[in-house]
């Protein structure tokens, strides 16, 4: 008899160190996607996404950045749709994001929500985002806000992402970049800059072991089938 009867030993699984440090680590470059919510000429949203996308390579990333003009919205159109296709194929190349919204009437806006609804939660018995780290940013016209990137930190939780501490938001984003679209020398630009510092590092540190962060007693007790079979059965009203 144990101190903790209700727990199925077949499924609990001590906390292996060696599992967490071990010494074999990948050399690439750290892969990183960058998302942002506007469709506009002059997008503040996707300048601050370029300004980051440059720190980045400076911190010797490999960067890609989506954009998502023609993406349908989402169950609108099939899952192999062009743009769809290429939205899920970066998220399963990528071991890190950065998510770069406006916020609009205290909100992330549709065009960057589309693009999470996108993401599938699982794609053939893979969660294409578990366990990669995210760092999230918005502009505000205005005064700054922290709506957005409290609703991108819920996202980014609910799909299993390592969402790092620091995030940037840009108050007046109309007078934080030049006529080119080049964000100028400010303490926004600065903190941007503290953010990608932060993402490279926690990716660097989490990419080799990031099933084990993630890994949970819940799902080794229950399967993949059986636990889909549970929540998605029908409740009397």
């Amino acid at each position: 008899m144990t101190d903790t009867p209700q727990i199925t030993e077949s499924a609990f699984a001590p906390i292996d160190p060696d599992a967490l440090f071990g010494t074999a680590r990948s050399t690439h470059a750290p892969r990183i996607l960058i998302l942002y919510g506007s469709l506009r000429d002059r997008s503040y949203s996707r300048f601050a996404a370029e300004e980051a996308g440059r720190i980045l390579r400076r911190f010797g990333a490999e960067v890609r950045i989506y954009d998502p003009r023609d993406l349908p919205a989402p169950d609108s159109a099939p899952v192999d749709h062009p743009k769809v296709a290429e939205l899920r194929d970066l998220v399963n190349w990528c071991e890190g994001m950065v998510w770069s919204s406006p916020e609009r009437h205290g909100a992330m806006t549709g065009i960057m929500k589309s693009q999470i609804d996108w993401i599938p939660l699982s794609l053939g018995g893979v969660r294409p985002t578990q366990g990669k780290t995210l760092a999230v940013m918005q502009v505000c016209g205005g005064s700054q806000s922290f709506n957005t990137v409290n609703q991108l930190r819920i996202l980014g939780r609910w799909m299993r992402l390592l969402t790092i501490p620091n995030q940037s938001s840009v108050a007046r984003a109309w007078d934080e970049f030049d006529d080119e679209g080049r964000m100028k020398p400010s303490p926004y630009y600065n903190r941007i800059v503290d953010v990608m510092e932060e993402l490279v590092k926690f990716t660097l540190l989490t990419r080799d072991i990031r099933e084990h962060l993630v890994d949970r007693y819940s799902e080794r007790v229950e399967d993949r089938a059986a636990l889909s079979a549970r929540v998605n059965q029908a409740k009397a009203v």
